[in-house]
């Protein structure tokens, strides 16, 4: 019995001292509560970087968002494409393959074609690269028609694009000595860039995309100033009439031409030439910028 009364008693003692360990832990936190909140205060008031400045880093990452390159398709494995023809006339200095379709490689002129024993392709001395017609040797003639309904594509894709918001009329189309960001520039008229030239100031991943609904005439002597890291094969002239290049221009872009690109004596070409007629060359050097 006096066993039992011990045991009883020695359970009441822990009790005791387990109430008092729980009283103690209770009125412990809010003291603890009180310093970590102390310290947080104090953490922030010797931030150097306001509130303000933080949501405004947040939101400068969140709103640059850059629209893509004109998706070219398996155009982009050729430096000029055509349906009706590519002639040339003079020392004439082209890097990359060129195609014709649904022509006949007939319609490729004054290159001098040698025809590959594979009969897929020809080569000439005037292109570092491969001569591709409608009419050679399989697979070619399939390659060929995807590449021209490639660039078809890419034309259309380009002239209907709507991001970012367009800037119209700039200029009155007379974009001569002017300075321009990227962006989507839409004219429904001409444009015109006379020997003065035009300068287009970005970054490598900068895109301009420009809507001419007309002609794309560029003076003697024009040179397309890529500025800031601009890169040509981010500049796309979507032009609904012809382009025309005057003699000696320094030409940067890709030209998708739902007519006739016509080049004069001596003009330079840094980009590509598209064309659903015929591309037309005098002595003139053309190149991809990749």
């Amino acid at each position: 019995m006096r066993k039992k009364i011990h045991f009883i008693k020695s359970a009441e003692v822990r009790q005791c001292q387990g109430n008092s360990k729980l009283f103690n832990a209770i009125w412990f936190l809010p003291l603890l509560l009180s310093v970590f909140t102390f310290g947080c205060q104090k953490d922030n008031s010797s931030s150097t970087l306001p509130k303000s400045s933080i949501t405004s880093s947040f939101a400068a990452t969140t709103i640059d968002v850059d629209p893509p390159p004109v998706n070219l398709g398996t155009a982009g494995n050729f430096t000029i494409l055509t349906e009706t023809g590519i002639s040339t006339t003079g020392v004439t200095s082209i890097i990359g393959d060129i195609g014709v379709s649904p022509i006949a490689s007939t319609a490729i002129t004054g290159f001098g074609l040698i025809n590959d024993a594979s009969n897929q392709f020809s080569h000439t001395p005037i292109v570092i690269g491969k001569v591709y017609a409608a009419n050679y040797a399989p697979p070619t003639p399939s390659k060929m028609t995807t590449a021209i309904s490639d660039m078809k594509t890419a034309f259309t894709s380009a002239n209907g694009r709507t991001f970012p918001a367009p800037i119209v009329g700039k200029y009155a189309g007379d974009i001569s000595g002017q300075t321009l960001p990227p962006g989507l520039y839409k004219w429904s008229t001409g444009v015109l860039i006379t020997n003065t030239g035009v300068t287009l100031n970005g970054q490598a991943d900068d895109v301009w995309v420009f809507q001419i609904a007309q002609n794309l005439t560029v003076n003697n002597g024009a040179i397309i100033h890529l500025t800031g890291g601009a890169l040509a094969k981010n500049v796309f002239w979507v032009v609904s009439g012809k382009a025309t290049l005057g003699t000696t221009v320094n030409f940067s872009g890709i030209i998708l031409s739902k007519t006739l690109i016509s080049l004069n004596t001596n003009a330079k070409v840094t980009g590509r030439l598209f064309a659903q007629t015929a591309v037309t060359l005098i002595a003139n050097t053309v190149k991809p910028n990749n």
